[in-house]
């Protein structure tokens, strides 16, 4: 026992690098962005309901999307029914969800940006373009 000093040392040395991420991002974290529903779209709908409620559409997009891919390109249905409101709506990335949530920088993109996901939809649909803004 010696060296006792120098390992007590070492390992405070050990600890103070090792726990050093942790410590400097405490406090840190950004809140998660919230999107944005002000679409001329959705702004004239009187009912202003999605396919399914949110918290599902929050939580399982893409779980429902996959369905949606499987149902219209594996089986050829191309209706579902609304589990939320009965309404049959078109299985359409395009022609559907976008046609509401047409705002993809403001609504898609500010929350998969912040979950670090980049989703597959545009290797095969159209990208919407950004409306240009008037002067």
């Amino acid at each position: 026992m010696y060296d006792l000093n120098k390992i007590l040392v070492g390992l405070a040395i050990f600890l103070l690098f090792f726990t050093f991420p942790i410590l400097y991002g405490m406090g840190s974290a950004v809140p998660a962005p919230k999107p944005k529903l002000d679409t001329p779209e959705i702004q004239k709908l009187t009912d202003k309901k999605c396919v399914e409620d949110t918290h599902f559409m929050r939580t399982s997009h893409m779980q429902f999307l996959n369905y949606w891919r499987d149902k219209a390109v594996r089986e050829d249905q191309r209706t579902y029914d609304s589990k939320l409101n009965g309404k049959k709506y078109d299985i359409s990335l395009q022609n559907t969800c976008m046609k509401c949530h047409s705002n993809k920088k403001d609504f898609c993109d500010s929350c998969h940006t912040y979950a670090s996901v980049k989703p597959y939809c545009w290797d095969c649909h159209i990208e919407p373009k950004a409306a240009k803004e008037s002067m």
